[in-house]
C-alpha cells in the first residue's frame, strides 16, 4: 500500500474496522466525539483518542514510541528512523508506530515514503484523522487539491471538532478559482 491513489481510497473508505489491538474503547470515544457540542468535551475526547493511539497497551512498544516522538521533536531523524524502524518490525499493527514513522518521512522530505506509512496507518487505524490531515497536507503540497479537499474532508468526517485550519484549508479547496480572493 504506497500510492496516492491506494491511500486515498483508504482515507476516504468508510466503516472500515481498524486491527483488533487498537483498544475497544476507541469506538466509545469516537462516537462521543462526534456527538460532542462542547468545545470543552469534543477537546477531551481527541485528547483521550490520542492517548489511546499513542498508549494503547503499557509496554516496551509505547516506552519505545514516546524515545521516537521525542527524537523527532529534538530533530534526531537518525535515532527516530532507528526505533521506529525496529517498533513497526517487531509491531507492525501498532498504527501510532507507523504514523509517527510517516511524520518522520514527511520532515525529511521523503514524501512517498511517508504516503506508503500513511497508507500503512489508514490499514489499521482507518479512523486515524491525524494521518489522514498528513495525507492532505502532502497531496496539497502535490499541488493535487482535488485529492486533498477529499482528505481534509474525510478527516473532518471522523473529527468535526479539527482546528480551525484544516476547515479553511478543506473550504478554501472546495471553492471554485473564480470565487477564491485574489
Amino acid at each position: 500500500m504506497g500510492t496516492c491513489g491506494e491511500v486515498l481510497k483508504l482515507a476516504v473508505a468508510q466503516n472500515r474496522r481498524p486491527v483488533e489491538r487498537q483498544p475497544a474503547r476507541l469506538n466509545d470515544l469516537f462516537r462521543v466525539l462526534r456527538a460532542a457540542t462542547d468545545p470543552g468535551e469534543a477537546a477531551a475526547a481527541e485528547d483521550a483518542i490520542w492517548a489511546a493511539w499513542m498508549r494503547p497497551a503499557p509496554g516496551r512498544d509505547t516506552d519505545e514510541l514516546e524515545r521516537a516522538t521525542r527524537a523527532i521533536v529534538a530533530s534526531d531523524y537518525a535515532c527516530a528512523e532507528r526505533i521506529l524502524a525496529d517498533l513497526t518490525w517487531r509491531a507492525p499493527d501498532f498504527a501510532e508506530a507507523w504514523h509517527k514513522r510517516a511524520t518522520l518521512l514527511y520532515v525529511q522530505s521523503r514524501d512517498a515514503e511517508s504516503i506508503a506509512a500513511i497508507g500503512r496507518t489508514l490499514e489499521l487505524e482507518p479512523r486515524h484523522f491525524g494521518a489522514i490531515c498528513a495525507f492532505g497536507q502532502i497531496l496539497l503540497d502535490r499541488d493535487d487539491r482535488d485529492a486533498a479537499a477529499f482528505a481534509f474532508d474525510a478527516a473532518l468526517r471522523l473529527n468535526p471538532h479539527l482546528g480551525g485550519e484544516v476547515r479553511a484549508t478543506a473550504a478554501s479547496l472546495l471553492t471554485p478559482p473564480e470565487a477564491r480572493p485574489q
